[in-house]
């Protein structure tokens, strides 16, 4: 899939909002990928997911024992990596703040673990995953996500490969453009 075909993607799921949005990271933007929109439809997420690891290099793939990711936003696309990397895929909570493993998940030590987000902004969440994973004994050999918001400066210590990168602007709450100062800031994320 080429990026405008990813993009057309979003569109067709009316997932690419306009508004103002206070992200997860604690940074405000004038646009959002609601990409629970574009992972609703079973076929589209597919589809991406098969993309997204065909983007990865074959000696990662290979090496891929588990898939993780966080919830919420990374769940459904975490799961369809699973399916198209043929492995199992679990994900991390954040029932308290730090993320954890439950429900039965958990790792192997030395178990090789790519880390799945549907979107990352700054790569808070991605560090602090893997910090969980890291904890449980497992070993993050990369990240893939649906889309890099952070315009290649998210530093997550590992390999990174988003299926597109896009380059909206945040800003801090204290450097609010005007017009974006004037409409109330909705909470669309994951992140409470």
């Amino acid at each position: 899939m080429t990026e405008s075909d990813v993009l057309a993607e979003f569109r067709a799921a009316e997932a690419l909002l306009t508004g103002h949005f206070l992200l997860s990271s604690g940074k405000h933007s004038a646009n959002y990928l609601q990409c629970a929109r574009v992972l609703m439809n079973p076929e589209r997420a597919a589809k991406l997911a098969i993309a997204l690891a065909q983007s990865l290099p074959r000696d990662i793939r290979a090496a891929i024992e588990v898939v993780v990711s966080p919830a919420m936003g990374g769940i459904i696309i975490g799961h369809e990596m699973g399916r198209a990397l043929n492995c199992d895929a679990i994900f991390l909570e954040r029932p308290q703040g730090t993320f954890v493993f439950r429900r039965g998940f958990g790792l192997t030590p030395g178990q090789k673990v790519l880390m799945v987000e549907d979107v990352v902004t700054t790569g808070l969440s991605s560090r602090q995953a893997m910090e969980a994973v890291r904890e449980a004994g497992g070993e993050v050999i990369a990240e893939a996500a649906l889309v890099d918001r952070s315009a290649g400066e998210a530093n997550l210590g590992v390999p990174f490969f988003p299926l597109v990168s896009l380059n909206f602007p945040v800003y801090d709450a204290d450097a609010l453009p005007p017009e974006l100062a004037a409409i109330p800031a909705v909470k669309p994320g994951s992140r409470a």
